[in-house]
Parts: C-alpha cells; sequence; structure tokens
C-alpha cells in the first residue's frame, strides 16, 4: 500500500472520511482553512526558495495577495469580498510577524516542501510505501538539522502531544533514512504556530524510528483489514463541522436530506416512531416493551437507508452503534509466546485472563504483539442505538 501521514491521521480521525478521501476519490470542496493554510505555505516557500537574493517584504505580500486572491474563488461555500479582505488582512499579519522575527538571510534553507518516500517492511511479508512533504529543512551547524513544519490553526497544543507527535517522528524517520550518516539524536523537529509566532521543538532517539515504524505498520494492517471488510465507521466529533463529505456521511445524510424532495414511503412512520421515542425517553417511563418496538422501526429505516443517524424535526436523533467482542484463542497465544521465548509473559497471564492479555500486549515485540492479536475472535456482535435530545447544527 502507498500511503502518508494526511491519510493515516484521516483514517484514525474517521474511516467513513478516509473512505469518501482515499478509496472513493470523492473531491471535497475546498473549504476556507484549507485554502487560506495552503497560501501562507506558499508564501513561506516562496520567501526562502530565491538565496541568495531573497524577496523583500512587499514582493512576499504581492505574492501572498495574488495566491489568496486567485485560490479564494474556489472556497465552497463562497465567501463574500468583505470575508476575503479579512482574511488577506490576517494572511499579511501572518506574513509580517514572521518576516520580522525570521529574516531569511539568516538561515541555512537546504529545501521547501521536500517530497520523501519511506519503505515499510512487513515482517510477516509485503511491503508499504509512506510518503510526504516537508515544509522545510534548515541546516542549523555541522551535523544538526531542523525540519520546520508551519501550522496556521490557532490551538498550541501540549509539550508532550509534540514530543509524541506522529507526523515529526514520520518525518524525522524520511530525514534519517535520506541522510543516514546522521545522528537521528541531532535532528531538531518543530512546529511553527504562525498566528502566535510560536515555535515548539522536540527531538527523537534512535529507537523511536523502529517505534514509528511499528506505529504506522500497524495502522497500514488496519486499513487493509477495513478494506477487505468494507467495514468503515463513520466517527462522529465536533471534526464533523468541517467535514466536507458531511452532506453524503451515514451519520448525517438523514439531517441534510431535501425538504422540497417527496419523503420516502417510511419517512413519517419513522419520525412517529421518533417522537414517541423521545418522550418516553424524557418522560422516564418504565415501558421496556414500546421501546424495543420503537427501536425496531427506527432500525430498520436505518438499515434500509444506509445511515447510522437518523433526526427528528427538531435535530433531535438516534445512532446506532456496532458492539463487537471478543474472545482470545489461549492455547494459540500460549504456543506463540512459548516459541518466542517469552514464558515470562505467559507466566503473567497464566490464568487465561483477557484483561492480563492486554496489559502485556503493549510490551511485546511488534511481530510477536501481531500473532497474538490474530488469535482474537469475534464472540458476539450486536447493535444498540442512543438517543441525543441536544440539536444537531448544519
Amino acid at each position: 500500500m502507498r500511503t502518508s501521514y494526511s491519510n493515516i491521521q484521516t483514517f484514525k480521525q474517521c474511516p467513513q472520511k478516509f473512505k469518501f478521501q482515499v478509496i472513493d476519490k470523492i473531491k471535497a470542496p475546498k473549504t476556507v482553512h484549507t485554502v487560506f493554510g495552503s497560501s501562507v505555505h506558499a508564501s513561506m516557500k516562496y520567501m526562502f526558495s530565491h538565496d541568495p537574493v531573497f524577496p523583500t517584504l512587499d514582493e512576499i505580500l504581492s505574492n501572498f495577495k495574488e495566491t489568496w486572491g486567485s485560490s479564494a474563488q474556489k472556497i465552497v461555500p463562497a465567501l463574500d469580498n468583505k470575508l476575503i479582505s479579512i482574511y488577506e488582512e490576517s494572511g499579511k499579519s501572518i506574513i509580517k510577524n514572521f518576516y520580522k522575527n525570521n529574516p531569511p538571510w539568516n538561515f541555512s534553507v537546504v529545501d521547501t516542501e521536500s517530497k520523501f518516500e519511506v519503505p515499510i517492511e512487513d515482517p510477516n511479508g509485503g511491503g508499504h510505501v509512506l510518503a510526504g512533504i516537508i515544509d522545510r529543512i534548515d541546516k542549523i551547524s555541522d551535523g544538526v538539522y531542523e525540519i520546520i513544519d508551519y501550522k496556521t490553526n490557532r490551538r498550541l497544543p501540549a509539550q508532550n502531544a509534540v514530543d509524541g507527535d506522529l507526523q515529526m517522528s514520520i518525518y524525522h524517520m524520511a530525514l534519517n533514512r535520506r541522510w543516514p550518516s546522521l545522528d537521528p539524536a541531532k535532528i531538531k523537529l518543530s512546529l511553527y504556530f504562525l498566528k502566535h509566532g510560536e515555535k515548539l521543538s522536540s527531538s527523537r532517539e534512535v529507537s523511536s524510528i523502529t517505534a514509528t515504524k511499528d506505529a504506522v505498520l500497524s495502522t497500514i494492517k488496519q486499513m487493509e483489514k477495513n478494506i477487505a471488510e468494507n467495514t468503515f465507521p463513520a466517527i462522529t466529533s465536533i471534526l464533523c463541522d468541517y467535514c466536507a463529505y458531511k452532506p453524503i456521511c451515514p451519520a448525517w445524510k438523514h439531517f441534510y436530506k431535501k425538504t422540497d424532495a417527496p419523503p420516502a414511503p417510511d419517512e413519517n412512520q419513522l419520525q412517529q416512531a421518533l417522537q414517541e421515542y423521545f418522550a418516553i425517553k424524557e418522560s422516564e417511563t418504565n415501558n421496556d416493551k414500546r421501546v424495543k418496538d420503537l427501536q425496531s422501526i427506527i432500525k430498520a429505516y436505518m438499515e434500509a437507508h444506509k445511515v447510522d443517524r437518523v433526526f427528528d424535526e427538531r435535530g433531535y436523533y438516534v445512532s446506532k452503534k456496532l458492539q463487537q467482542r471478543f474472545k482470545y484463542d489461549f492455547e494459540k497465544v500460549k504456543a506463540i509466546l512459548t516459541g518466542a521465548n517469552l514464558m515470562d509473559k505467559w507466566n503473567a497471564i497464566l490464568e487465561a485472563d483477557e484483561k492480563k492479555l492486554k496489559e502485556i500486549m503493549v510490551s511485546l515485540p511488534s511481530p510477536i504483539r501481531d500473532q497474538v492479536a490474530a488469535q482474537k475472535n469475534l464472540s458476539k456482535e450486536f447493535i444498540t442505538l442512543t438517543a441525543s435530545t441536544k440539536p444537531a447544527k448544519k
């Protein structure tokens, strides 16, 4: 499989969005956040790409104005001229502050928007390619380099989040592969938050390269499993408000159904069931039999229309969630651990305890952990419904 940090992050945040974007290749409308970030990034590249005759501040601002002006016309939903001007002034402010504190002639920039490919070998056979683009690479001194990734979002993460950031760990691994003679501990990793003019830096040890590969490989295997099973659950979160696929997502498309279109034949029955269902929930009446009957109507609608959520006229909604219970084949787990000379790990779960096995899994070598995980068998699967009386918003 060929993948990237962006694809990995999308898959972790929401497998359904991953399917729309990566598998189905449905082009998403360009949002203001995406276009604004890309325009600022382009000006950062322009600022450092003309060594030794660097562009003046006015030339950089002109470059941003031109890039933003043409790109802003592609934003969906369209911005009015006032908002376009507000974002333009915000971008110019970011560039002015950055230029003042980071005059380009003070840095030894090795590369900007540097493309890379890293092979990820699977110990059990096969291989993958992890590709990406690094915003900027600086040489600080002999044998010491800095990777810089620009961020235009407002939130500043905690230092421990920066220390464990997978994106920067991947960039660290990529640069070390490009120049194997570099000391991995002498690669500085920095996230530059342009709106605040703050740079948060970190580093990685030699051992982190293996850990990064293991983390990437684990996610790739889960991607392949989901693709093979055609299973892409929608994960609802605050990120849904920024997702261009929201109107077609199984978790939201019922909410976006066209009001001017004739309702589905079973829509009225669903709405009646939802009203009664919420009324029972709000009154806390003990009427389990009727609740089960209403749940059957709601589940049948969800199955027929392939949606994960249904909404009443107030925006109240009922969600379905697949619950799964697994059990390990402990005879096979014992054979794997003893064959790998890890009897101490087996002794730690001598009573074949599921909870104890989960605790030792994190300490197992990656190939052994994968083998043990493969012994997990589905023992039970069922759908549950949860209700929310907090109105949803488009």
